[in-house]
């Protein structure tokens, strides 16, 4: 697993073996970012939420690009710590911050501290179909995203998260071998 493009391109990241961890693939990660690059929502500067966030690649690649803050939430301690031995690696000393605690927990946390983001990507265990719905509802209740901001579900093939949540509404999906990513927005009005 490696770093795509940006500040750090190249650079390999680490995993943590043995847990059942599914990190999103160099390939999707790359056409990921390749359709927010032509976005109507700059990468540059912008928010990010990395949830079910593993090893932390997708939260890095967008420090990467230029983001100006993720926050990395992810409740297993091992991943958590691989997480911040990645960041150390790379030698990244701001601009982020490893929350480890369950995704409903940490939304209704920072949506409490006043944060917002831009972007959100979710990646939940896919046999734990459940927790789609319940983070996707989370986002599309509370102020996390702005008015033009995107959150984005990597899932399963065979299984769809849904349409809408709150004000949250789908308005792209993208199949990619196994994996979709599914685009959601405000009221689903969006060029990406």
């Amino acid at each position: 697993m490696r770093v795509i493009a940006g500040q750090y391109r190249s650079r390999r990241l680490r995993s943590v073996p043995g847990t059942g961890l599914r990190p999103t693939a160099d390939r999707l990660r790359e056409t990921l970012f390749n359709v927010l690059a032509s976005g109507s929502v700059p990468l540059e500067g912008a928010g990010w939420l990395d949830l079910f966030a593993g090893s932390g690649a997708v939260g890095i690649e967008a420090l990467s690009r230029g983001a100006a803050m993720v926050y990395f939430v992810e409740s297993n301690p091992r991943a958590a710590a691989i997480i911040g031995a990645n960041l150390a690696s790379l030698a990244i000393g701001t601009r982020f911050e490893v929350i480890q605690r369950d995704a409903t927990e940490a939304l209704r946390h920072l949506a409490h501290r006043d944060v917002r983001c831009s972007f959100c990507f979710l990646d939940p265990p896919w046999a734990r179909t459940g927790e789609y719905q319940k983070v996707l509802a989370a986002i599309g209740d509370l102020p996390l995203i702005d008015e033009h901001g995107i959150a984005i579900a990597e899932h399963e093939r065979h299984f769809d998260p849904g349409e809408q949540f709150g004000r949250l509404r789908r308005f792209r999906k993208l199949e990619q071998g196994d994996a979709v990513l599914s685009f959601y927005r405000n009221g689903g009005n969006v060029k990406c």
